[in-house]
């Protein structure tokens, strides 16, 4: 903020009147703001001035711990007001958006009663941010529950659907059913609830990170929250010694959603981990699914492109869980899917529907495992095949060697990184000669997650920081870093979806020989960053010194070289 420039040009009476018989409610100060050429964030301290209050920005903010007591939560919401106490402080503030708002204050002195209250302004941007912060812990979930369907007994689950939570409800199915929902309004991939000494905590996995929603503290309340989520998903509730897995589905506007369930016993009870299968919603998003839509640089993208339009050969792919590995699979099987070739998948489970393509998902309960799938696809007369992750030796092999008779093989392991993966193949017994043979490349990938560009802005790195990063400062002279901030659509944390990056490792002649000849991985390191290898790391460190991650977040998912 210019200061020179606002303490220049002073608030006055007459222009706060214009603004009240010219602009509605929330938009006065946004409206001064523009007759004064100055921006929203430049006029808040001359309109705390002004009014004889303070002004607040997002930092400040987060310090506050609101009373919803006084004003509830969705009041906040509608009103764009807060009440709470700053920091460790006693003294009761009230923030506003729009201080000229004579109703609001109005409704406030009624509202607050008896207690003595300061008031402070902030803008609507950052009281709504703050908003979004504080509704992790409320999960205000009014109007909706998850009531028990009319289907399904079968092998997917029970079948519930969504409608209005009755007044008499069990407080316990109000938890479970709020948390589902909630959690799908959110668009998390996993839930957790955490059982402790005094009760429960609850989390959400949004966007790959572990965010805390809620703390219950009522120890009976947890167990009987595991128990309502063992009972939809079928499980034996009595048993609380031994790990149990299970899965239900949900009915939300027409769209089946499967949740699969962990219980895993500890010291205090017993821990349940969800995730959320939304398959028909991604299957919509992979109709218009292409390689050019996950965000790779252009260098990765040709290279999973021409590997995936070899007419023979193994792909693979390789990342920790929830990396996108098959996310990228699916693209480069929706781009080559022209109708020609017989397309054939064996995955556990089937996490989205592709059309055309024969999905076979695995069910070991019933003797249908990678290993007898596999041997049955071979005599589908496939041409290519999907395999959705190489566990055990023997799927090892099976790949392999369908790759090697002519079959184009795509498929999943789990390793650190592209020259890992080699020594996880020969850990399975697989001799290099034909894996070097078969194989036409490897991509190793991550997702990290991008600045909100509602409010990122630029910000400086220390150079401690910097040079902990392995970021040296002739690296990073250029580097234009940014942070985001925090507001209403990243629900605060300063961070907005995702982009993935990865390294690839091509089969050439030279590293061809020094597999087969079980080189130092030195020197196959060596002699792939010879021939142009970009890694992980440069991948992530590129993003942040263009502005768009940070320099904590790359350190989060990539190591430091």
């Amino acid at each position: 903020m210019n200061s020179t420039n606002t303490m220049a040009r002073p608030l006055d009476a007459a222009l706060v009147q214009e603004a009240l018989g010219q602009a509605g409610a929330h938009q006065r100060l946004a409206w001064i703001a523009g007759q004064m050429g100055l921006s929203e964030a430049e006029l808040l301290p001359l309109a705390a001035e002004y009014f004889g209050t303070s002004a607040l920005d997002m930092e400040a903010l987060r310090g506050m711990r609101p009373d919803l007591g006084l004003i509830s939560f969705a009041e906040c919401q509608r009103r764009t007001c807060i009440a709470g106490y700053p920091g460790n402080g006693t003294e009761l503030v009230v923030v506003l958006a729009d201080p000229m708002d004579t109703r609001l204050r109005q409704w406030l002195e009624a509202r607050l009663d008896q207690h003595v209250a300061v008031y402070a302004v902030a803008s609507a941007r950052d009281i709504q941010a703050f908003l979004v912060t504080v509704e992790k812990s409320v999960r205000a979930m009014d109007g909706v529950k998850l009531q028990q369907g009319r289907s399904s007994t079968d092998e997917t689950g029970t079948s519930i659907s969504i409608s209005r939570i009755d007044a008499t409800e069990s407080p316990v199915v109000r938890l479970v059913d709020s948390t589902l929902y909630d959690a799908l309004r959110s668009g998390a991939s996993d839930i957790h609830l955490e059982t402790q000494p005094d009760g429960m905590v609850i989390k959400y996995r949004l966007d790959g990170v572990l965010e805390l929603i809620k703390q219950i503290d009522n120890i009976e309340m947890a167990h009987q929250a595991i128990s309502r989520i063992k009972v939809i998903s079928e499980l034996d509730i009595a048993e609380r010694r031994v790990p149990q897995d299970g899965r239900f589905q949900v009915i939300v506007d027409a769209r089946e959603i499967d949740f699969r369930v962990s219980i895993m016993p500890n010291l205090f009870g017993e821990d349940a981990v969800l995730r959320v299968l939304d398959r028909k919603h991604l299957t919509g998003q992979f109709r218009a699914l292409t390689l050019d839509t996950l965000g790779f640089d252009a260098s990765v993208l040709h290279f999973i492109r021409n590997a995936s339009q070899m007419p023979y050969g193994l792909l693979l792919v390789t990342g920790p869980t929830g990396s996108g590995k098959t996310t990228t699979l699916y693209a480069a099987l929706s781009e080559i899917n022209t109708g020609l070739d017989k397309i054939v998948t064996i995955e556990d489970p089937i996490e989205y529907q592709l059309p055309g393509v024969l999905q076979i998902p695995v069910n070991e309960k019933k003797g249908l495992t990678f290993v007898r799938g596999l041997r049955s696809i071979l005599r589908h007369d496939p041409d290519k095949i999907m395999i959705g992750e190489i566990r055990d030796a023997e799927t090892a092999q099976i790949a392999v060697q369908a790759a090697l008779t002519g079959h184009q093989v795509f498929t999943t392991v789990h390793a650190n990184n592209v020259f890992d993966v080699i020594g996880r193949f020969a850990n399975m017994g697989v001799d290099s000669y034909s894996l070097v043979a078969a194989l036409n490349g490897i991509v190793a990938q991550r997702l990290l997650r991008i600045n909100c560009p509602h409010c990122a802005a630029t910000c400086t790195v220390s150079t401690d920081l910097l040079l902990r990063s392995g970021l040296a400062p002739e690296r990073t002279a250029s580097a234009v870093f940014k942070r985001g901030l925090g507001c209403a659509h990243c629900r605060g944390t300063g961070y907005k979806g995702r982009r993935a990056i990865a390294e690839t490792l091509p089969m050439s002649d030279t590293l061809r020989d020094q597999l087969v000849q079980r080189a130092p991985m030195s020197h196959i390191r060596q002699s792939a960053r010879a021939a142009g290898f970009t890694s992980l790391r440069d991948a992530a460190v590129a993003l942040a010194l263009q502005g768009e991650t940070t320099v904590e977040e790359i350190n989060r998912v990539t190591p430091v070289e």
